[in-house]
């Protein structure tokens, strides 16, 4: 039998930095792209098939597998993190009802000082919708942008040592055009970000409307890449559903592995933008785009 702890999310997972002085707030609170999570949830039947599925896709290796408390309520998950060399998860198999609002999270984020992240997130426009809250190593925090995303910050006491990605994720986000502009300035402020390129006449073939056109803004920081998708929501199916786009170096070579591992390809390889890009929903559901850079 597994044994049960009381842990935060990212406790859970083991992740750790040492503690520091206060930051002010127009410090970078970063600490690296490869400690910054894609948070998925997955059905516990369906944990270690999803697991075996990311690592046999990517490569990489996972931690310790246990059954935790990762909520400041009462809960039960299977919780396990897969390190790729192309980004990392954290992937949540509950055995309790989910509390709210827990799910809903996105993305976890290591600080390098929760109360001054905290702070700083509220002044540049986000909402604490779950406060700090303890856990045995460290802190945590659930935010909300303007727009609607959510993520996860947490700091922990002991420092973690992985290695730099190979290729850094792109944090795919999805914006109405009512909230683009504030959630842009607000993320960028509050990650000392910077904005790689803003797009208007984005090719609607990389959302699935073939000849149709959106903005695409793509950011930069410490905390690695997010692609906000700035579109009228008139997205079919699967976009608008992935978190998550990842950057292989073949392609084809990846998609034939991931197949072999049970990952159904739900739209084949497009070019558009730059890349070459394909979707696929791996087992418990989980959907992503996963994609190679033209050129290169």
């Amino acid at each position: 039998m597994r044994q049960f702890h009381a842990l935060s999310l990212a406790a859970a997972l083991a992740l750790a930095l040492p503690a520091g002085s206060a930051f002010a707030q127009a410090t970078d609170l970063s600490v690296g792209p490869q400690y910054d999570t894609t948070h998925v949830y997955v059905p516990p039947q369906d944990f270690d098939r999803f697991v075996a599925s990311v690592v046999a896709t990517f490569g990489g290796h996972t931690s310790h597998q246990g059954v935790f408390q990762v909520t400041p309520t009462p809960s039960r998950t299977i919780s396990q993190l897969v390190l790729t060399p192309v980004g990392t998860i954290s992937v949540f198999g509950f055995k309790t009802p989910i509390p709210y609002p827990f799910g809903d999270e996105r993305t976890g984020y290591l600080v390098t000082d929760m109360d001054a992240a905290v702070e700083s997130a509220r002044q540049n426009g986000a909402a604490v919708t779950v406060s700090i809250f303890p856990d045995p190593i460290g802190r945590d925090a659930v935010i909300q942008w303007p727009g609607g995303v959510n993520m996860q910050l947490y700091w922990h006491v002991r420092a973690p040592h992985y290695g730099a990605l190979q290729t850094v994720p792109e944090n795919r986000v999805d914006v109405s055009p009512d909230k683009a502009d504030e959630f842009v300035h607000s993320f960028t402020a509050f990650s000392h970000g910077k904005i790689v390129s803003d797009n208007l006449n984005a090719p609607g073939e990389e959302i699935g409307e073939p000849g149709g056109h959106f903005r695409l803004v793509r950011i930069e920081s410490g905390f690695g890449r997010i692609a906000v998708y700035v579109t009228d929501g008139h997205l079919p199916y699967p976009y608008g559903r992935e978190m998550t786009g990842y950057e292989v170096k073949d392609l084809h070579a990846t998609l034939a592995k991931a197949q072999a591992a049970g990952v159904k390809l739900l739209v084949p390889p497009v070019t558009a933008g730059g890349r070459e890009s394909a979707m696929l929903r791996f087992p418990g559901g989980y959907i992503a785009e996963i994609h190679q850079l033209l050129g290169q």
